[in-house]
């Protein structure tokens, strides 16, 4: 889909925006400060994606490319709202600083998926952030259950090992 999609079909491009949008969604709530911000990010995510589809070099990085994409919103939104503050001479309710540490975390995240191999990258996207079954990953990508879930588990320790170790 994604190549048919790169090739100008209206029809696929459609297909990804509708079938990206709820996950795109629920990456943005979780990561910008308000659920404004969050739906103006993931909104501005599927404008890109629509017109930037041909762009993209390899057509199983759709993911990480849509998680970057609304992590740098999230972050130029959070950097708005600063200077906002700063200008106005506002005293923050809570620190800015705190305030974009927190979501920062979640950009973290990403970028650790988007450092995974590709299979594992694929099970943790479809098992964690879509949230198919076990099952369902398993058959989609033409594995036995014990391989999904030996992929699924060193994702998890490969994302859990750079978020926890305080390094980029």
């Amino acid at each position: 889909m994604v190549a048919a999609a790169q090739d100008g079909d209206v029809e696929a491009i459609a297909a990804l925006v509708s079938g990206a949008h709820p996950h795109v969604q629920r990456f943005a709530r979780s990561l910008c400060a308000t659920p404004e911000d969050a739906e103006d990010a993931a909104q501005e995510a599927l404008i890109i994606l629509y017109r930037k589809i041909g762009m993209l070099r390899a057509t199983g990085a759709l993911g990480s490319w849509m998680f970057r994409i609304v992590r740098n919103e999230c972050l130029r939104r959070a950097r708005l709202v600063l200077r906002e503050r700063s200008v106005a001479g506002e005293a923050p309710y809570r620190s800015a600083e705190e305030e974009v540490l927190g979501r920062l975390e979640a950009g973290r995240v990403a970028e650790a998926i988007a450092a995974l191999p590709a299979d594992q990258r694929r099970v943790l996207i479809m098992r964690d952030v879509q949230g198919f079954s076990g099952r369902m990953v398993a058959d989609r990508l033409g594995l036995s259950t014990a391989a999904m879930k030996s992929r699924l588990h060193r994702a998890r320790a490969a994302v859990r090992a750079v978020t926890t170790a305080g390094e980029w």
